[in-house]
């Protein structure tokens, strides 16, 4: 074992926690900005077209990880099948992605505890989480991998806990009520609504292909991850649009539509302010938020670790401590998010809340990344045929096309819906090429194995 190698001790349930955890939080807040742009039939349409993409696409990425089980994820990949710049694009838009979206769920655990705790500041419950998660993950990831599975299965049956007791209370006629885009009818605004959701259905899923930074670190990569990412998409599927469809239908939609904590709030709505179900909801409900921010985590410094172990980030971001985890890259993630979080309220971006921002940031680094994995999966076909692949992308290449057309049909929606966002996410982009420019003129960039 090496000073840059990852110790593999992740077995197929370990993963599928991870791989669901990453994504979990998304279930439990986020997505509900998309009704206050779509309404609930209209962003039930997109969340039905997103989970299309997702699908179509992690049969299809699922090929890349076995193929290449690399830390670097994306960015192996794309290094392997464009070469320097190609790995450049897909690093540091994983890198955005997974850097910008921990930030919307620290201010989510702050919005949580502040609903039993009126006087804690959101801020304060937010930084403190980055400091204790930050932290376990440092400790290992054996620990930090038991640690996401136990909280993950805590917050899917959470999940379905709300489902029931919510299920007495929910209306279908509530759930349709202006449902498109705040109107009765389909009509115009509603297609602008349903294209103006798209980051918030995605974010219903994002991040579920975090679960390839573990490659290295998983057991038999070719077994274990295609059942993770299997079971996981349908794990996710199901619980995103029972999730939404009964929150919907116990009220007012629209005064869920702009909040943090929609689901605590839709259950008030059935059980009252006082109810031990609500409270329940609150303290398991965190479980799903730790989840997402604790995984996330592990999966940032995982690529700022694979960048700088193949010289596009500085050397010592790919040091490990004496655990034998990337100290210095979980700690360079953390910097940048707790400086989004004291952003709150400082930075405007298009009228949006942080969260809101948070996660259209996050969401331009995901689609990108999809587009040029899907993209680098055509391209090893071609160029690599004898590439060991244990699983093979079904439908091919349907299936992985379906993926790419839907993914630029995201970026597409979302560049005309959130420009500023977009021109950000861009000179981002920018200056993260020209800074990886100059530490690949200090020394050599270092070749994918497969």
């Amino acid at each position: 074992m090496t000073a840059s190698t990852l110790k593999p001790t992740l077995g197929t349930l370990h993963l599928w926690g991870l791989a669901v955890g990453l994504v979990i939080s998304g279930e439990y807040f986020g997505w509900s900005y998309g009704w206050g742009t779509a309404g609930t039939l209209g962003f039930l349409v997109t969340t039905l077209m997103v989970a299309v993409m997702y699908t179509c696409f992690i049969f299809s990425f699922t090929e890349l990880t076995t193929a290449i089980p690399n830390a670097g994820g994306p960015f192996a990949y794309s290094l392997r099948a464009f070469g320097a710049t190609g790995g450049m694009i897909a690093g540091l838009a994983t890198l955005i992605e997974f850097v910008f979206a921990p930030p919307a769920i620290a201010m989510a655990i702050g919005a949580y505890l502040n609903v039993q705790y009126p006087s804690l500041d959101p801020k304060v419950a937010a930084i403190g989480a980055y400091l204790v998660f930050m932290t376990l993950n440092i400790l290992g990831v054996s620990i930090a991998a038991t640690f996401e599975l136990v909280v993950t299965v805590l917050a899917v049956a959470e999940l379905l806990v709300f489902m029931g007791v919510v299920a007495p209370g929910f209306s279908f006629s509530n759930f349709v009520l202006g449902g498109w885009a705040g109107s009765d009818t389909f009509s115009l605004p509603a297609i602008s609504g349903i294209f103006a959701a798209i980051p918030f259905a995605i974010w219903f899923f994002l991040a579920i292909e975090g679960a390839a930074m573990a490659a290295e670190e998983a057991k038999d990569p070719k077994r274990t991850i295609p059942r993770a990412y299997v079971a996981g998409i349908l794990t996710l599927v199901v619980l995103a649009i029972g999730v939404m469809i009964f929150a919907g239908g116990v009220g007012d939609w629209r005064a869920l539509s702009n909040i943090n904590d929609p689901l605590p709030q839709a259950m008030k709505a059935v059980v009252g302010n006082n109810s031990n179900w609500m409270h329940m909801l609150v303290w398991i409900g965190l479980f799903g938020l730790v989840a997402s921010f604790h995984g996330i985590i592990l999966g940032y410094s995982r690529q700022f670790f694979a960048l700088a172990r193949a010289g596009f980030l500085p050397p010592s971001l790919a040091k490990l401590s004496r655990f034998q985890t990337p100290h210095r890259a979980i700690i360079a993630g953390g910097v940048i998010g707790i400086a989004a979080i004291l952003s709150d309220g400082v930075v405007n971006l298009q009228g949006m809340t942080l969260t809101a921002a948070m996660i259209t940031m996050s969401v331009f680094g995901a689609i990108v990344m999809y587009i040029i994995s899907m993209l680098s999966l055509f391209k090893l076909r071609r160029s690599e045929p004898n590439l060991e692949r244990s699983f093979r992308a079904p439908g091919y290449p349907i299936v992985p096309g379906i993926a790419l057309m839907l993914a630029v049909v995201c970026l597409v929606a979302m560049v005309w819906f959130n420009l500023v966002i977009c021109g950000i996410f861009i000179c981002l982009m920018a200056l993260g090429a020209l800074f990886c420019k100059v530490v690949r003129g200090r020394g050599p960039v270092v070749a994918v194995a497969g």
